[in-house]
């Protein structure tokens, strides 16, 4: 197993609530049957909004999530390489806390 994949596992098996499944064929963790994180082109990719979503987008390397390479990105999802593990975790926590908020 890939470093970037151990340690999105890692992050996604740590959060409560979180379930394992698939998002357009890849790994995604999801709460109450919404994707909120995923893995894609090893590198993790975050549904994020407001201030930590802008804060993620300035990383150098990271960009909004296009998974079908045609120029449509996904508005809310951010992909961040693995330059950017250490803040893997806290974006993994504001995307579930994002994600199991708008669900309920």
């Amino acid at each position: 197993m890939k470093k970037e994949a151990a340690a999105y596992l890692e992050i996604g098996r740590k959060l409560k609530e979180a379930q394992e499944s698939q998002m357009f064929g890849k790994p995604c963790f999801k709460i109450k049957g919404k994707a909120f994180i995923s893995l894609f082109d090893n590198e993790m990719v975050f549904k994020l909004t407001g201030e930590v979503h802008r804060d993620a987008l300035s990383l150098d390397g990271t960009r909004q999530f296009d998974p079908s390479g045609k120029k449509r990105p996904m508005k809310e999802w951010v992909q961040v390489p693995y330059d950017y593990v250490d803040k893997w975790a806290e974006f993994a926590k504001e995307a579930l806390n994002y994600v199991g908020s708008e669900t309920t």
